[in-house]
């Protein structure tokens, strides 16, 4: 009876753990949101003779609405400020080379972040199994991280890639770990989502693209991958088939670009809409039964699809590398020489 009491106890506290994270949150964005909708400058002069000022019909009745999308699309876009409302907000340097802006945001310094992040915790992990023997089980972290390499390692990298996958492990784990982390501190009240930029999911595709491409030439020579944008047809078919697996080459780079980037944009707007619902209709009822449950329930999906695309992307760019250094015939001859 009282293992069953501790375990309600445990589960009560991290549901209210869970809460305390998205009401302050949803604090900062309140705040914001109430800032907007005063509508009434603060340093405004006032004067004792002063007529009415005549309000456009179109301002005067301005729905919330808009206002809680400009909020929304303020968190979700980036920008140079870094808000902690109510606590304040840190402006970015802005900074132009050459008529070439490379100011940092708060998506730069997201990323700044993440960098550090994993760069500490596998320089622990790397000190860790130094000191370990061979009679020594990896504990904590040690193990954690061995299981996510290790799956990666075996269920992505050589399930896909097949002989010599150990040449492109490194950057499938670099990019599964970088990802994961990115998409999960954009969870975390007062982050922003990295991966939720179009750059940076771009140059995480183009990275996969220019490895496939040369992964394609070490396979197959100059020779050979020319002799794939033909599609392996007749040449009166060529001058259709080279533009299609032409364009193919590229579809692929912009699949990982916008699947990654429309996952993890999307579940934000959800949850800051669903929090903003009662702000707007200004109804406790609407917060306490649709609002907080359904923000919990997005928010608790949004930690598995932060799992689930940081997957997806790592076994894309496998499976992409793979195909690519694949050599055409070695299954049917695989297969006549074992029936033979």
């Amino acid at each position: 009876m009282k293992r069953v009491n501790v375990i309600q106890a445990k589960a009560f506290f991290k549901v209210v753990a869970l809460l305390a994270l998205l009401l302050l949150n949803a604090n900062g964005l309140a705040f914001a949101l109430t800032e907007n909708a005063s509508g009434v400058p603060q340093n405004t002069p006032t004067t004792a003779t002063a007529e009415p000022v005549a309000v456009p019909a179109a301002v005067a009745h301005a729905p919330e609405e808009e206002k809680a999308g400009e909020v929304i699309m303020h968190h979700i876009l980036d920008n140079n400020v870094f808000s902690f409302e109510p606590f304040g907000s840190v402006n970015l340097p802005k900074i132009i080379v050459g008529g070439f802006d490379i100011s940092i945001t708060k998506h730069v310094v997201m990323l700044w972040v993440v960098s550090a992040i994993l760069l500490i915790i596998f320089s622990i992990v790397g000190s860790k199994y130094k000191k370990m023997t061979s009679r020594q089980a990896p504990k904590g972290i040690v193990n954690a991280m061995e299981a996510l390499v290790e799956f990666i390692r075996t269920d992505v990298a050589k399930a896909n890639i097949g002989p010599g996958y150990e040449k492109y492990l490194t950057y499938l784990l670099t990019v599964f770990f970088f990802v994961l982390l990115c998409n999960l501190l954009g969870l975390v009240p007062y982050g922003a989502t990295a991966t939720g930029n179009i750059n940076v999911t771009l140059t995480l595709a183009t990275f996969t693209f220019f490895i496939t491409q040369v992964a394609a030439l070490k396979a197959h020579g100059l020779k050979g991958y020319l002799a794939h944008l033909t599609g392996g047809t007749h040449p009166a078919l060529w001058i259709i088939m080279i533009p299609i697996e032409f364009i193919g080459l590229f579809t692929k780079p912009v699949a990982l670009t916008i699947r990654l980037f429309a996952n993890m944009t999307a579940g934000h707007i959800v949850i800051l809409s669903l929090i903003f619902i009662s702000f707007i209709l200004k109804s406790y009822i609407v917060a306490v039964v649709m609002s907080v449950p359904f923000s919990i329930f997005i928010y608790l999906l949004e930690l598995f699809v932060a799992f689930l695309q940081a997957f997806i992307f790592t076994m894309l760019s496998s499976l992409f590398i793979g195909l690519a250094s694949a050599h055409e015939g070695n299954e049917a001859h695989e297969a006549g020489v074992a029936h033979h």
